[in-house]
């Protein structure tokens, strides 16, 4: 063992100043030799008997020889990295394997399996545009009863795989990017982030089991507090480079407009608390003797329900109300339907730009419907349009002598003159206004992670040099308010980061504009699971939307969550109205970023605190 890890260390320390001065990744041939020179103990049994230790002190000094190689040099050797990782993540798999082939074998782990499923499976049916949503207060109660019984293994086994059904029901539509991106590594990456977002059902299930049986003076206080945990444990998905806060529970109840209006007060955390802590109650009453615990959810609908239908039954909050057209400006939505596979290529460039030209010139009279502002999609344009003067003209003729402003999605760059990276790449919505000779340009702020960048690639630089299909996007840094009207532009997804709206109506906005192009995801659910995150957002800030799609769904939706013009999937469409401007205020606008982060730091300290009070009564009892 000594011999073996003498050999290693001197050929990974021979190899840091010897590597070649390539910039970023490169293949050195000589990398080989610490695997070479490891074959020949490998006859030796005592080698053999200790595999997995002397693999793991092989990785550790690779690693190391790794680190020092790209802190020195900034590159990274191809066959180091591969004899690094690869070795560490067949060795997981295996252990993964053999984990799962155990729980397997078990009656218990397999009962807990297909029950955990079953709530899983129909929570998954619960988000628009499919129609349980209401059932989302029971649905997940036979995982509690799990949760409740059920051994550590046990928990984390069917937490894991169930939550992994309930991902591939959630984020299937993915698959369909495979149609214009390599097709392999699109659908590895759909697996690993199904796999990815099943980790935090497995960490809930852990903390949860760790949690149930802790009591202070005789009192469940880390059961009652579960549904905050929970709650922080979704807005972990928020922050930072792999942030992708797409299905929160809390979304399942986008169909029922009155069950909605509370967002005003608690936000969709609010409801995820609200649901967890109804399918907690039920699943302890069928455990035990509190029998009064199975009202809940009928109390938790009941009060949505009447606090809902009470809002809305004030005048103010009839549909798209308008009391002055000065406070409603006139918006021109564009879908052209262009599809997907023939967006990016060269070949269909003119015939995607006619096409999209054609529909709004045909649909739109610019003097006579007194337009003030018309929206087309993201990438409308699918390159950049400082290149393209032709495009320009066009853009500008027709604006000119209206006083109708074009807000459209493109591409734009500048140059840096620096490696790997010459040119600055963004995804850009372009704002023309008339009688004004020059754009003003509006950058997205959250980048889809892997699609539109690779998270960390600007801590790590050598990232810069991998190109996996992603665009290499840089993000933006600000949001802001246009004028007249007071409105703000979004790009996409970013829409869904709830403290992204609050912001801009701290600065003054009073709409949102949102251009994004959901063609990417085919004929699936996920163009309605995205507007009905805006439709959460409109409510929880009564904040309207003005939602532009490529191939829909496109919609107007006013400040207490009401939809109208809604299109079809995969319809050209240009859709026109008047979309009052925000007019009242809600709590939540103000107390959203508290509410937030206080979760956030809940979350951790209800971990920190399970675990802490663990060690405590383990000592005691040692």
């Amino acid at each position: 063992m000594i011999g073996f890890l003498f050999v290693q260390f001197v050929l990974n320390a021979a190899l840091v100043p010897a590597a070649p001065a390539l910039n970023g990744f490169y293949i050195f041939i000589p990398q080989l030799f610490p695997i070479i020179a490891a074959i020949p103990f490998f006859f030796r049994k005592k080698f053999r008997q200790n595999f997995q230790r002397i693999l793991l002190a092989f990785s550790a000094i690779g690693f190391l020889s790794l680190a020092c190689d790209y802190t020195l040099h900034s590159h990274v050797g191809v066959i180091q990295l591969i004899s690094v990782f690869v070795p560490l993540i067949l060795l997981g798999l295996f252990h993964f394997v053999k984990w799962n082939f155990k729980r397997l074998c078990e009656k218990e782990s397999r009962l807990a399996l297909a029950l955990s499923s079953i709530g899983w499976g129909f929570y998954a049916f619960a988000f628009p545009p499919l129609p349980l949503g209401p059932g989302a207060f029971v649905f997940l109660v036979p995982w509690f009863i799990i949760l409740l019984r059920s051994n550590l293994q046990t928990a984390i086994f069917a937490s894991f795989w169930s939550g992994f059904l309930y991902n591939i029901i959630n984020y299937y539509w993915i698959y369909n990017v495979m149609n214009v991106g390599p097709a392999f590594l699109i659908l590895l990456g759909l697996v690993l982030l199904i796999a990815y977002f099943s980790l935090y059902n497995l960490i809930a299930a852990a903390v949860f089991v760790k949690a149930r049986d802790l009591k202070c003076k005789g009192f469940p206080i880390f059961l009652i507090l579960f549904p905050l945990f929970y709650a922080g444990l979704e807005m972990t998905r928020s922050i930072g480079d792999f942030s992708f806060p797409w299905s929160h529970l809390g979304y399942a109840l986008g169909d029922q407009l009155p069950l909605l209006q509370a967002l005003s007060l608690i936000g969709v955390f609010g409801y995820t608390a609200l649901i967890i802590a109804s399918n907690l109650a039920v699943a302890i009453a069928f455990r035990g003797h509190k029998k009064f615990l199975f009202a809940l959810p009928i109390l938790i609908f009941a009060s949505l329900w009447i606090y809902g239908s009470v809002r809305l039954s004030k005048p103010e909050a009839e549909p798209f109300r308008i009391e002055n057209s000065e406070e409603a400006p006139k918006v021109a939505i564009v879908q052209p339907n262009i599809p997907q596979t023939n967006k990016w290529s060269k070949a269909y460039y003119d015939s995607v730009v006619y096409k999209t030209w054609q529909i709004t010139s045909d649909s739109i009279d610019w003097e006579a419907d007194d337009i003030d502002l018309v929206v087309l999609p993201e990438t409308a344009i699918p390159d950049f349009l400082r290149k393209r003067m032709r495009e320009r003209l066009w853009l500008e003729k027709r604006i000119r002598r209206t006083k109708a402003s074009l807000f459209i999605g493109t591409l734009d760059y500048d140059r840096n003159g620096k490696e790997p990276r010459p040119n600055n790449l963004y995804n850009s919505g372009f704002l023309f206004r008339p009688n004004e000779s020059e754009y003003t340009r509006y950058v997205k702020t959250h980048l889809v992670p892997f699609s539109e960048r690779l998270p960390f690639d600007d801590i790590f630089p050598i990232l810069n040099y991998v190109d996996v299909g992603q665009s290499n996007f840089i993000p933006g840094t600000s949001r802001p308010v246009f004028e007249p009207f007071s409105w703000s532009p979004y790009i996409c997804y970013e829409t869904i980061y709830g403290a992204e709206g609050r912001r801009s109506i701290r600065e003054g906005s009073r709409l949102m504009v949102d251009i994004t192009n959901d063609g990417w995801f085919g004929k699936s659910t996920a163009a309605a699971q995205h507007l009905n995150q805006l439709r959460y957002r409109a409510i929880e800030n009564s904040y309207p939307i003005v939602r532009c799609t490529n191939t829909g769904i496109s919609a107007f939706i006013d400040q207490f969550g009401h939809e109208d013009l809604r299109t079809e999937m995969f319809t050209e469409r240009v859709i026109i109205r008047r979309i009052p401007l925000r007019s009242c205020d809600t709590l939540y606008t103000h107390i959203g970023d508290a509410v937030e982060y206080g979760l956030l730091i809940f979350f951790f300290v209800y971990v920190a605190a399970v675990f802490s009070l663990l060690r405590i009564r383990k000592g005691a009892h040692a």
